[in-house]
């Protein structure tokens, strides 16, 4: 491994960040607004008062243009695993392609199909129709989130498979083990129900300027209570789901978990730092280790965060690195020497069945799936094991921004309802603004979740099995860095120019019903 090039890897990882980041901008207003709009509709549909057939058609419109740009942008995406990440392709490409294929063949063709009834269809089909399809929309959009996290969550947590030494890859053993894994899970209702938040800021930030404005007062009203209760009820959710992930990530992923904590040697009967400000310790800057300047702690809170029991002991960064035998913890230099022997053995094995030798087949394919489960490590044998160890202070400080955040949302999903119930939130001239800015803001909490899910695991692209070092294409630095420079204007224009193109839509405001579009 010494002829890594880390500018390669460097590079790689950077133009995928930069893809999956402006991807994600569009996302989650498509997961969140989709079924607001399925609600609107509902209520157009048993109420047939036509306001809400305004309302669910101004939204509808945002909801296209986001959508449209989202599609662009994910396709790039996935392409990428092919041009920068073929070895990673290759090694996983049976069970990570086949989540994406089911993706493409069932979630996003159902929402294809069913989305130009929604947008052309209000005069052309029945009330009960365009309602079931504006449902089947937001199913399907959801159902494409579903495919894609499940393949996410098998890198964070690998499962229902198994590697064929014959044609160095990992092949599915157990569909199910893969859909239906406690992470895969977890992801993707934190996720989803994260993004229902955020669509439930921007509706209620988009209405308030109405109300801002005097303009739409009806409207805005109406829309703000759909958004808050959707919103309020999909934050409480979101709750319950990140503490599911965080006990996951506990069990399967202890360094990400030490480093969203900053805890560098384990203890029993852990705090969790609810604030704290991180400062680098320079006599101990190989494990990354960060004093704190501040912090406000909870008694215990970390321990039966991560494990449900308050005398639990949760490992730190040091014992992740050097090991713990007293609580069974291997060192990384110790797995790093099971994971040199596995690869070593499947080089033997792949000689001996050359070979025709049987018994040496038979003690090679022993050794290897023995010492499989540190594959990955065994790329670092030779090397630094703190370079295992990921970007604390990004962890530490996306985690506790994101968290805040979300507790922000509740207060301010309960206060405007409440005002908007009362007949008051016109009248509030500074909670209308507060949540005309909050919008920016749930798209931080949003991007911060994902920091903390990749960043954290770093340096996996796979945990434990497959390295980013070992994952990139060998192609030249030059073209990542030129098709890096590329995206970024581009997915930067597609930003703009859907900014402006909201922008504009809301300006409009919602179309006025004539008699004769009315159904």
């Amino acid at each position: 491994m010494e002829h890594i090039n880390f500018s390669l890897v460097d590079w790689s990882r950077a133009q995928f960040a930069l893809t999956a980041m402006y991807h994600w901008l569009f996302v989650p207003l498509t997961l969140g607004l989709s079924f607001i709009i399925a609600f609107m509709e509902t209520l157009y549909y048993r109420t047939g008062n036509p306001e809400w057939k305004r309302i669910t058609k101004f939204w509808m419109t945002l909801f296209g243009i986001n959508f449209a740009i989202g599609v662009a942008t994910g396709i790039i995406l996935e392409f990428e695993f092919g041009t920068n990440w073929s070895n990673y392709s290759w090694f996983v490409g049976d069970i990570f392609g086949a989540p994406l294929a089911i993706e493409g063949i069932m979630a996003f063709f159902l929402e294809s199909t069913f989305i130009a009834v929604m947008f052309f269809g209000w005069n052309k089909v029945s009330k009960k129709f365009h309602l079931t399809s504006t449902w089947l929309v937001a199913i399907g959009s959801n159902l494409s989130a579903l495919w894609i996290l499940v393949a996410n969550a098998w890198m964070q947590y690998p499962a229902g498979m198994r590697f064929n030494p014959d044609t160095a890859r990992n092949e599915m053993v157990n569909f199910w083990d893969v859909l239906f894994s406690p992470v895969a899970i977890n992801k993707f209702f934190h996720t989803v129900l994260s993004a229902y938040v955020l669509a439930s800021v921007f509706v209620i930030g988009v209405s308030a300027w109405f109300l801002i404005k005097n303009r739409e007062q009806i409207f805005a009203k109406k829309s703000i209570k759909v958004a808050a209760i959707f919103g309020l009820a999909a934050s409480f959710l979101t709750i319950i789901s990140g503490d599911g992930s965080a006990r996951k990530m506990a069990k399967y992923q202890p360094m990400k978990f030490a480093a969203m904590e900053n805890l560098y040697v384990g203890q029993q009967n852990a705090p969790l730092v609810a604030i704290g400000i991180l400062k680098e310790d320079s006599k101990e800057t190989l494990h990354k280790k960060q004093n704190f300047r501040f912090e406000i702690e909870i008694p215990n809170m970390l321990s039966y965060m991560a494990f449900l029991d308050p005398n639990a002991y949760v490992p730190g960064i040091k014992d992740l690195v050097h090991g713990n035998p007293e609580h069974n913890i291997l060192s990384y230099q110790e797995k790093s020497e099971k994971g040199k022997i596995a690869i070593q053995s499947l080089a033997n094995y792949r000689n001996a069945k050359n070979a025709k030798n049987d018994s040496l087949v038979k003690v090679s394919l022993t050794n290897f799936e023995a010492n499989y489960p540190y594959f990955g490590y065994g790329y670092y044998a030779g090397r630094d094991m703190h370079e295992l160890i990921p970007d604390i202070p990004a962890t530490f400080y996306s985690f506790r921004i994101m968290v805040g955040l979300g507790f922000y949302f509740i207060v301010l999903f309960i206060v405007i309802l409440r005002l908007t119930v009362k007949n008051r939130i016109e009248k509030k001239r500074f909670v209308l603004y507060a949540a005309l800015w909050t919008i920016p803001l749930a798209y931080l909490a949003s991007e911060l979740g994902w920091v903390v899910a990749e960043v954290g695991r770093q340096p996996w692209v796979i945990q434990d099995i497959l390295p980013t070092i070992a994952a990139v294409s060998q192609i030249k630095t030059a073209s990542v860095q030129i098709t890096f420079w590329l995206f970024f204007v581009l997915f930067t224009g597609l930003l703009i120019a859907e900014i402006k193109i909201m922008v504009s839509q809301i300006k409009k405001g919602p179309a006025t019903e004539s008699p004769e579009n009315k159904l």
